[in-house]
């Protein structure tokens, strides 16, 4: 719900903040719709998997972090969510697996596939949106209040912006993979006193967690007492009658 007022919290005031929040929105609309379709016909039954319908359905709102303030035009934002809906479910389904069985690499926040998978395909697609940029469409005002040219960037084109978007996002990506593989070679030092791969999921080894008790809930505990009433009701009146 509140994905549109972040992606367009920074976006210039007026046309480009409208714009931010109208394709965010139905970027947002689309991935939704397409995780649901997916995930119901990815099970035998047609049920929906609860981790699909958490993470999948936000892949849209990610991908128009970067071009959401861009003429992406309403059908660009849908074709950015259906897209963002199919990679991200199916991401969940094969990929996840894949890198766990294979790899050995436990996703446990389903960061791949709803956030870097999307947020490469939305990196990628503001850089063509901003390739794609001209007067007719911006107009001039709003080319130099979207793109900044002014000052040191007045003689960049629109081929130079498009350009240094998808650089950055290839610098994301390096970010992402290096310092990925970095910590993860500082956290396999075995100085960490970390548990066994058995008690991984096990919040013993670091919390202190209460015993359980078998707790009746309050409905249950009235619907008890009264079944128990009425089988006394039922006794004393047998009594009675004989």
């Amino acid at each position: 719900m509140f994905w549109p007022s972040f992606n367009s919290a920074i976006a210039d005031h007026g046309d480009g903040q409208h714009r931010a929040a109208i394709n965010t929105y139905l970027a947002l609309a689309s991935s939704v719709l397409t995780t649901v379709a997916i995930s119901s016909m990815s099970q035998k039954t047609g049920k929906l998997d609860m981790v699909h319908i958490q993470n999948a359905t936000l892949a849209g709102g990610v991908a128009m972090g970067t071009a959401a303030e861009f003429m992406i035009t309403p059908y660009g934002s849908l074709i950015v969510g259906f897209c963002c809906g199919v990679i991200s479910t199916f991401g969940f389904l094969v990929v996840t697996p894949f890198l766990e069985k294979y790899l050995k690499l436990q996703d446990t926040c389903g960061i791949h596939n709803l956030h870097a998978v999307p947020g490469m395909l939305g990196g990628f697609t503001g850089a063509i949106v901003a390739a794609a940029a001209t007067e007719g469409v911006y107009g001039t005002e709003g080319l130099v209040r979207v793109f900044d040219f002014e000052g040191p960037f007045a003689d960049r084109s629109v081929n130079t912006q498009g350009g240094f978007q998808a650089a950055g996002t290839c610098v994301a990506i390096a970010f992402g993979l290096v310092g990925g593989a970095i910590v993860g070679l500082i956290l396999k030092i075995p100085i960490w006193g970390d548990p066994a791969d058995d008690n991984c999921f096990d919040d013993e080894v670091y919390w202190e967690v209460p015993e359980e008790e078998e707790t009746i809930p309050p409905v249950l505990e009235y619907n008890h007492m009264i079944h128990k009433h009425q089988d006394m009701m039922e006794s004393n009146f047998s009594v009675e009658q004989s």
